[in-house]
């Protein structure tokens, strides 16, 4: 089911900036987002390579059961581990890179859920991408029609999407990794329940 999406922010700009988390001017960043965007390529290319790629080939940190705890693009990308939502920060800075307006939302799926809305100049729209990674059930897809992401909310369990655009990661969510400890199963009990 499709969500009307909200946006934050009207100026498009706000969601191009890079700070401490979404660190987009990192040489990292930039040679990696360089080597994604396909030659000649349309915006939809770009934006598909760089899901694929996040996707893919970021693993998701409970899927390996890794005990590192990543927050800003550039560290999840060294790492290529994140939760969704480093994910996501990672996706939004290789797409603000290449002058992609990305931002994030987020859905309560038990505990918050993070991925991103990302801009598509040529028809004028929002759209939401999940990188979350298709292990343990989650089948997340990129598609212009329609949304594919990772999970089907069930409200009867008070699952819900928060239909927002947010122009940088939520707070509580880079409190969380900020102040979480590397180890085993590190994020049980602590990740946050609304942005």
């Amino acid at each position: 089911m499709k969500v009307p999406l909200k946006i934050e922010s009207e100026r498009l700009e706000d969601y191009l900036a890079a700070d401490a988390v979404i660190d987009h001017d990192h040489p990292l960043i930039r040679e990696t987002a360089d080597g994604l965007s396909p030659t000649g390529g349309t915006e939809v290319d770009v934006i598909r390579s760089m899901f694929h790629f996040v996707r893919d080939e970021i693993a998701h940190t409970v899927d390996a059961a890794d005990s590192r705890v990543t927050l800003m693009a550039s560290e999840v990308l060294r790492e290529r581990v994140g939760l969704c939502y480093a994910k996501a920060h990672l996706l939004a800075a290789l797409l603000r890179s290449q002058g992609i307006p990305a931002g994030f939302c987020y859905q309560r799926i038990g505990v918050l859920h993070g991925l991103n809305g990302v801009y598509l100049a040529g028809p004028d729209r929002w759209i939401r991408l999940d990188p979350r990674g298709n292990k343990n059930g989650a089948d997340a897809h990129f598609c212009l029609e329609g949304e594919r992401l990772a999970w089907t909310l069930d409200p009867a369990k008070g699952e819900i999407d928060f239909p927002t655009v947010y122009t940088t990661p939520s707070s509580a969510v880079v409190e969380t990794l900020s102040s979480a400890k590397p180890g085993p199963a590190w994020y049980e009990g602590i990740l946050p329940h609304s942005p």
